[in-house]
């Protein structure tokens, strides 16, 4: 029996925020409830923000454990960098420049709830 993915739950003390993003970063569409706003987007596992009114966002990378995070695959890192942080992104460190010429590497940000998540050249 093959496992899959299916989604990824994400805690958030303001689900409408929290979703909000995802779905600017993302595409996709939204689907609310009360307490979950369903996230799905093009070619990926759905996007759970689940609501969490005492959630306390991570300090990662000067503090608390990240807890997870995501990696999304990118053509253009400064396109993806743009539509992040006009999303609500927030930089985190280390923020190095990556060239066309060097094909490795990411850039980290943290959601508005504080989720850690990156950008890499795919």
């Amino acid at each position: 029996m093959p496992i899959t993915l299916a989604s990824v739950i994400i805690d958030a003390a303001d689900i409408e925020k929290e979703s909000s993003f995802w779905h600017r970063l993302l595409g996709g569409s939204v689907t609310p409830t009360p307490t979950h706003h369903f996230v799905q987007a093009p070619g990926l596992p759905v996007i759970v923000v689940q609501s969490a009114p005492g959630h306390t966002a991570p300090n990662w990378p000067h503090g608390t454990s990240q807890q997870m995070h995501l990696d999304f695959g990118v053509d253009d890192l400064a396109t993806a960098d743009r539509t992040a942080t006009d999303a609500g992104a927030t930089r985190l460190p280390p923020t190095d420049e990556i060239t066309p010429e060097i094909r490795t590497g990411n850039r980290i940000y943290a959601s508005p709830a504080g989720h850690p998540f990156c950008l890499r050249l795919a």
